[in-house]
């Protein structure tokens, strides 16, 4: 019984994402009052990667405009946005969820960006240089990013 229960999940294994749930697309993805409570991929978010893309410069970059206490060792952290300190406190998972998602959804007149929106954006650039990029654009972060960011803030408390 042992060795078919391994060749099952080597099975498995080697199907790859074929097997996960699809995420949703960012424009079908319903909000409830600003929160998202169903994860995006059914897959728990990893917390290292979180830490990782709201620390890096080319991924979420959230300590450009929020302090995050628990990174210390991060330098040039922002103060334009609130401080993550305790920020499980003040939300649930589902509106953390929401708020990296798209924070307009929550805080209308935020100038946080929406890290998972493809569609809908302003784009001034077309008036002055011509060159603004048409049609949806991709979303910053990919759905397990977003889980992988909402667990490292589940963590904030």
């Amino acid at each position: 019984m042992g060795s078919a229960l391994t060749l099952a999940v080597a099975g498995m294994l080697a199907a790859g994402p074929s097997l996960a749930a699809e995420a949703p697309a960012p424009s079908s993805v319903q909000y409830d009052h600003g929160s998202v409570a169903q994860s995006l991929t059914g897959t728990p978010g990893n917390v290292e990667s979180g830490y990782k893309i709201m620390s890096t410069n080319s991924l979420g970059n959230c300590v450009a405009c929020h302090e995050i206490p628990s990174m210390p060792e991060v330098d040039f952290q922002g103060n334009i946005g609130p401080s993550l300190g305790g920020a499980a406190e003040r939300y649930d998972e589902a509106h953390l969820r929401g708020i990296v998602m798209d924070a307009k959804q929550t805080f209308p007149d935020s100038m946080m960006p929406s890290f998972y929106k493809t569609e809908g954006y302003v784009r001034p650039g077309a008036a002055y240089t011509g060159k603004a990029p048409e049609g949806p654009l991709p979303p910053i972060l990919d759905a397990q990013q977003i889980e992988d960011v909402v667990a490292y803030l589940m963590t904030l408390k």
